[in-house]
């Protein structure tokens, strides 16, 4: 076991010559980096697990290796950490089955949740408020482990182990200068196509919905707050921007952005929720979170720091997109959803295709299947 974790650790009036020790697991993407440099500056020891990364950076440790693996795991967790933020996705039986090794290695585990947990709401979602789990009869969808689910099930898990040295973080749609997302669509899905001069594909449904997006660096000042504080043990968070924005604006702001820095103006469709429906792959996100309005109530963790100083979408949204063209990079391309879209968008991008298989894919969702 970890040495007791000193809650008042990062106030002025701690001994400066105790050392905390906090382990990031999977913690280099969007939330995890901020989140180890904030650390790293209050003079935290800090160890992140990366599958790419070892050694040493900026007062920040690097162990390279796959946090999924049972063996990898056990080895990190033989040293004693005082907190150990998770970033990782598990599979609900793989969680059930390490959960008592996660608490047993820390004096505070914060586990990374998600407030896509919640149902519909029409006042500001406050942590005790409704989650799918609890309230959906749709039997397809309770079937899966999508997203909403997993979290919902792994954050049971931890109320029922008999333990309270967790705690639940519950961020929403996060952003920044690698993660810009439209609706349902990752940069991938939209931010690729406009650059290339091809028609964005959006739902007229989500569109008029209102959201709430947070860049990662405010999430993560969110959970650094919490860090070490005995209150927050045995509790929920959620870590959102006090300020609401409908996705028709967003997509608004990325095309300014665009336009501005490419001379164009991206074109765009918006299609109904039937016709897009063909376009993206991410049915239960559409259907149990993107199509309701999203707002949140932030008094819980306002315990702990000002909400009100988080950036603005409209400032913060326009400066990563800005950063990241810059020196554009994407991660994998979905060919079969982007046949889709070039389908209703009477366009072509089979010449950007490098792969044999996903060219044979895009030409059979492009022209045969319907």
């Amino acid at each position: 076991m970890a040495h007791k974790i000193a809650c008042t650790r990062f106030e002025e009036n701690i001994n400066p010559e105790k050392s905390v020790r906090v382990l990031l697991l999977g913690g280099t993407g969007a939330m995890g980096s901020h989140l180890a440099t904030l650390l790293a500056k209050d003079s935290v020891e800090v160890t992140i697990t990366s599958r790419t990364r070892s050694g040493e950076s900026g007062g920040i440790r690097y162990l390279k290796g796959n946090a999924h693996d049972e063996n990898f795991l056990s080895e990190v967790l033989r040293e004693p950490w005082d907190a150990i933020v998770d970033f990782m996705v598990y599979k609900t039986s793989t969680f059930a089955g390490r959960i008592n090794q996660l608490l047993d290695s820390t004096d505070q585990y914060l586990f990374i949740s998600s407030a896509r947990v919640y149902a519909d709401s029409v006042i500001p979602i406050t942590e005790s408020a409704p989650r799918l789990l609890d309230v959906s009869t749709d039997k397809e969808f309770l079937a899966t482990d999508e997203y909403a689910l997993t979290k919902a099930r792994q954050e049971n898990l931890l109320n029922s182990s008999g333990r309270n040295n967790w705690t639940i973080i519950r961020p929403y749609i996060t952003y920044g200068e690698a993660r810009l997302q439209l609706g349902v669509s990752e940069k991938e899905g939209w931010l690729y196509r406009a650059i290339r001069g091809r028609t964005i594909v959006f739902s007229s449904n989500v569109a008029e919905k209102i959201t709430t997006l947070t860049y990662g660096a405010d999430v993560s000042r969110g959970i650094r707050a919490v860090i070490g504080q005995s209150s927050a043990l045995g509790e929920a968070f959620h870590i959102t921007s006090d300020n609401k924005i409908k996705w028709k604006n967003v997509l608004s702001i990325y095309s300014d952005v665009l336009e501005r820095n490419l001379g164009k103006r991206p074109k765009a469709i918006l299609q109904t929720a039937q016709s897009f429906d063909r376009t993206r792959s991410a049915k239960y996100q559409f259907k149990y979170d993107r199509i309701f309005d999203r707002v949140f109530d932030n008094s819980k963790i306002r315990q702990y720091l000002d909400t009100s100083t988080f950036i603005v979408p409209e400032v913060g949204l326009k400066q990563c997109l800005e950063a990241f063209l810059v020196a554009p990079k994407f991660s994998n391309i979905n060919w079969r959803d982007e046949a889709e879209k070039d389908r209703y968008a009477k366009e072509n991008s089979l010449k950007e295709i490098k792969s044999g298989k996903h060219a044979i894919q895009y030409m059979l969702y492009r022209y045969i299947i319907h």
